[in-house]
């Protein structure tokens, strides 16, 4: 498909497409997907080649309870993720993801994603943390898996069936900023072509920030290097406020040393975590679940079995995860890569000793507010507040969708479910594009004129590391913010600690601001990269610690021990405070400002799903 460039800003390429997509993961090429079979010209702008996305690192399946291996249904689902998110989730939300969950996954299998199949010839599933059957009772096979490479075997289903339908990917360009008009209004983004270091437009009735996670402004991350949060910078730096950063989730099984994440699909098909004592643990903590407990439940309890000196090793600093007992055939059939990645990363042969794990920071509950339609919502701060001063009225960025896990829906409220992730890109993705396939016919083809300023602001940002001749190195700047939230951000939090950590994150501000540039090349000039990434992973940090230090109580991935065990609570549910912290954090960059809306508790067709104490 031929690009469309119209006119220049400033000698400036602008190019004009119906919808532009900022991410090429699960949810942007899903999005993508759906926009170009309603006839729409779709630009999908990638840091990295597609199918090298985050996305590729998602192992153990996708949820939806197709009821292949075990009677399941979407009520547990839905229930199961509402406990899940600690009742942070909004059931609206929740309950259109479970709803949806089985259509989006035989829609990818039509388009011949490589699932497992049973011996009958249906899609394989596995059992998965905090799934289960009869509101609790026992867990229940809802993972659809592709042995533990089911987010690759999505990304490529959905890169080839774009290139069928004709999507343009500008491979290897980073989008630096939003394109934001005189009324608040979003008009498209301005990029930068890593091959040849020149930005251009991408003029566009619609964008869609679809850039995945910021697992990077921790230490120690399962993460890949890209997830520096480039679209959540964008956001803020649009003057949009950022959702429930406080919530950031630790999966329990990164491998000891090195971070690299083992599927729960591990645990799914039976693999024990033990500790020095060789004893399963998880049975004192959850009797009903064990293993297959919520990551933030077991993560804990790992740490818990770490501080009272039953950890492994020679530190004692580690638990170990053994799979031992399932045999070599199963191994290689179900869990190939993490025989893998347990050879490489940690020098162990799963088939014949158990692997070292400790919980490694791996998702973002938080993230950029959204409906279940995918379009970005903030709060109408000119307007009423209610008793609790909860924001109660807001209105929609035009032009502007995000989905993925760069936005807050929210269906994964405190915690998120494994196979959520995957359930939540193709189903916000698809709706995504639905809205604005039925808001494009509404409206056909409109480009405004562009402000011939609009490129001031990121020309300037350029400009400033273009001509820096002394300051700060961007990568030990990056490394300051990760060893301050790795600190002061963890699995067990105090107020003192959080109180500490921003302070420690706002001083960081000069050094953000004087980053050095040394190599002024144009081609390929990872530096640059590196250096414009900062300023995200900043404003990412900055909404997370403050956030945090600012929610008093314990929920979900949140467990602050001051709050351990409040007074008002028999028995205490590990600290979470209903009468006045049921409610959903909103910072905003400029000031520091924080403010905070209700939790949307009505679903769509069911009855709400009254909070209680959750125990597995």
């Amino acid at each position: 498909m031929a690009t469309n460039q119209d006119n220049t800003i400033n000698n400036i390429p602008t190019l004009n497409f119906d919808a532009v997509i900022v991410g090429g993961g699960g949810s942007g090429m899903r999005a993508s997907l759906q926009l170009v079979n309603g006839g729409m010209k779709v630009a999908v702008i990638t840091k990295v080649f597609p199918t090298r996305s985050h996305t590729v690192a998602a192992q153990g399946g996708i949820g939806a309870s197709l009821g292949n291996m075990s009677p399941d249904n979407w009520h547990f689902h839905f229930y199961d993720t509402v406990k899940g998110s600690d009742w942070l989730g909004d059931q609206d939300a929740i309950e259109y993801m479970c709803r949806e969950a089985p259509k989006v996954v035989y829609e990818l299998e039509h388009m011949g994603m490589p699932f497992d199949r049973n011996a009958d010839g249906t899609i394989y599933q596995r059992p998965f943390g905090g799934h289960s059957s009869n509101y609790g009772e026992k867990p229940v096979p809802r993972a659809c898996a592709a042995a533990d490479r089911t987010g690759h075997a999505l990304l490529h289903t959905l890169y080839q069936k774009n290139l069928e339908k004709g999507t343009q990917f500008f491979v290897e360009w980073i989008a630096l900023d939003l394109i934001k008009d005189d009324e608040g209004n979003i008009n498209g983004v301005i990029a930068l072509d890593q091959e040849t270091g020149n930005i251009s437009v991408f003029q566009a009735n619609t964008t869609v920030l679809a850039t995945g996670g910021a697992g990077r402004i921790f230490k120690a991350s399962t993460n890949a290097y890209i997830n520096t949060g480039d679209g959540l910078g964008m956001a803020v730096r649009a003057g949009i406020p950022l959702q429930d950063m406080e919530f950031w989730q630790f999966h329990p099984t990164g491998v000891a040393g090195a971070g690299v994440l083992l599927t729960e699909g591990c645990r799914g098909e039976g693999a024990i975590l033990r500790n020095k004592h060789g004893e399963a643990f998880m049975e004192r903590y959850a009797p009903t679940l064990k293993d297959l407990a919520p990551r933030d439940f077991v993560s804990r309890s790992m740490d818990q079995e770490i501080k009272e000196g039953r950890g492994c090793g020679p530190n004692g600093d580690y638990i170990v995860m053994d799979m031992t007992h399932l045999g070599a055939a199963t191994l290689m059939k179900r869990l190939p890569s993490v025989f893998e990645i347990s050879k490489n990363f940690g020098n162990v042969d799963i088939t014949k000793e158990p692997v070292p794990v400790v919980p490694t920071i791996h998702y973002m509950m938080g993230g950029i507010p959204t409906n279940i339609h995918g379009q970005v919502t903030v709060p109408n701060l000119e307007g009423p507040v209610d008793e609790q001063g909860l924001y109660t009225e807001g209105r929609i960025v035009k032009g502007l969708y995000a989905i993925g896990e760069c936005a807050c829906v929210s269906v994964h409220g405190a915690n998120r479910l494994g196979t959520n992730s995957l359930l939540d890109l193709v189903v916000f993705g698809r709706a995504a594009g639905q809205h604005i396939i039925d808001e494009f016919n509404q409206t056909g083809r409109n480009y405004k004129p562009l402000n011939p300023r609009v490129l001031d602001f990121t020309q300037s940002r350029l400009d400033k590391l273009q001509n820096s001749t002394e300051g700060y190195n961007a990568q030990e700047v990056a490394d300051e913010i990760r060893n301050t939230m790795q600190s002061h951000a963890g699995v067990f939090r105090t107020q003192a600690l959080m109180d500490e950590g921003v302070q420690k994150i706002m001083a960081l501000a000069p050094k953000v601001e004087q980053i050095h540039l040394a190599d002024k090349s144009a081609v390929f000039n990872t530096a640059r990269i590196e250096a414009l990434e900062v300023a995200n992973l900043y404003e990412v940090a900055k909404a997370t610690m403050i956030s945090a230090s600012l929610r008093h109580e314990c929920r979900g991935a949140h467990m602050v021990v001051d709050y351990e065990h409040p007074a008002d609570y028999e028995p205490a549910p590990l600290g979470r405070n209903d009468s006045e912290w049921m409610k959903h954090t909103l910072w905003y960059s400029e000031g520091n400002k924080v403010v905070y809306k209700p939790v949307r508790k009505q679903p769509l067709t069911v009855d709400y799903c009254v909070p209680r104490v959750r125990t597995f």
